[in-house]
């Protein structure tokens, strides 16, 4: 048995400066797989940090809102000295962490993971999560899923060191989220959530979670929102093929291995995200990454409703053009450089005759050339039942064909 300190999803830059995922084809790489520890970053939260609330302070006093046309403002702080503000600031803060404390929890998970064909290992794993609703006798906790994804047995930790079972209502590779529910007996906080859409760069961010496990249970740590919007690509099978694109918030609160699953806090002590991720790499600080919590909550709703999130499903397995070895074999025309080879085809797209070796060009009309570009199509613009018209090249000849999208089941 090993004990480990949080299934922590770690970004790392290579020499090129590309981004790498810890996904692997069986899901997230899980922080027992001890050959690819990264190192643990640390983000300041000193001086620069206030240096830059300060401007924002200051433009807010001269202008009256500090915030361009249109736009929603971080938390006004009152026309006041320096010292008057430094006080204001750590009074907001020390406010917000006290509401949302009591709802951040530590997740401790059992599993079991095969070893080789003959033999398995007992795993456990550290990360934390944040208690946001209440249903019946039930409370429903949010975390990652990469957490949770391998348990076998969960126990939630709360706030007061009381130990309780929990068990997975549902969960989602592709967002990294997860709920778990359990007796609701003896907790009355919950967290409130906020408006992701309203956070700007430069506001403060308080990152609330339990850092390399329970030694280190309900951790605070404060910085800023070092971006509200940022697009990370993903490797499912960590090879250099961007497969997906996650949505996050980018801030330079401390986020350690433990802190995955808990909460990013705003002034008003909303939780405004899901910490999921970091860049871990020598040279490297504050660069922490937290699921918004807009996008989080239709997947969120979604998995107490059915378990996972339903999306549309093509039934095909593809290739890019671009990185196929034996091009010529195909007998394109000359003019397609472009498209996604068909590996292999399933349901809706067998029945409607898409066949190995096919090249799909098109969707609806619009050019796709990557996984990716078919992914983001189809969950981000498809539903279950909408119609899908896909034009490809079976040898020199062009065609299309019109199917109905179908509910992915599970793998």
């Amino acid at each position: 048995m090993s004990l480990f300190d949080d299934d922590f999803y770690t970004t790392k830059v290579n020499k090129s400066v590309s981004w790498r995922s810890d996904w692997t084809k069986s899901g997230w790489r899980s922080g027992w797989r001890g050959k690819q520890k990264l190192g643990v970053v640390a983000a300041s939260a000193g001086a620069g940090i206030l240096l830059a609330v300060c401007v924002i302070w200051a433009a807010s006093a001269l202008t009256g809102s500090g915030k361009p046309a249109g736009e929603a403002a971080p938390v006004a702080a009152p026309a006041m000295s320096a010292e008057d503000y430094v006080q204001w600031r750590s009074d907001k803060v020390v406010k917000a962490v006290n509401t949302v404390k009591p709802t951040v929890v530590s997740i401790i998970s059992t599993g079991k993971e095969a070893a080789d064909k003959s033999a398995s290992q007992q795993m456990i794993g550290i990360g934390s999560g944040v208690i946001f609703q209440k249903s019946g006798n039930h409370a429903y906790v949010v975390t990652n899923n990469h957490v949770v994804q391998n348990a076998t047995q969960i126990e939630v930790v709360l706030a007061s060191g009381e130990h309780k079972k929990a068990t997975v209502k549902g969960k989602d590779q592709i967002t990294d989220l997860a709920v778990l529910e359990m007796d609701a007996d003896g907790i009355k906080v919950y967290a409130d959530f906020g408006d992701s859409e309203k956070l700007q760069s430069g506001e403060t961010a308080i990152a609330i979670g339990n850092p390399l496990g329970l030694g280190f249970s309900q951790t605070t740590t404060v910085g800023v929102i070092s971006s509200p919007h940022r697009r990370i690509p993903i490797s499912f099978a960590n090879d250099g093929n961007y497969d997906w694109e996650m949505d996050v918030i980018q801030t330079d609160a401390a986020i350690n291995q433990g802190n995955s699953g808990g909460a990013l806090v705003n002034l008003d002590g909303q939780v405004v995200g899901i910490n999921s991720m970091k860049v871990s790499e020598t040279g490297v600080e504050g660069l922490g990454f937290a699921i918004p919590i807009n996008q989080a909550k239709d997947t969120i709703e979604s998995l107490i409703k059915y378990g996972k999130v339903k999306r549309p499903y093509l039934g095909v397995t593809t290739d890019s053009l671009r990185s196929y070895k034996g091009v010529e074999g195909l007998k394109l025309p000359d003019t397609v450089k472009n498209g996604l080879i068909v590996m292999d085809a399933m349901g809706p797209a067998k029945d409607a005759g898409l066949a190995v070796n096919d090249v799909i060009t098109e969707l609806d009309g619009k050019a796709v050339s990557t996984n990716l570009s078919l992914r983001q199509y189809l969950y981000n613009e498809k539903k279950i039942g909408d119609k899908l018209t896909i034009t490809y090249y079976r040898g020199s000849k062009k065609a299309t064909v019109t199917l109905t999208l179908i509910e992915r089941k599970e793998e």
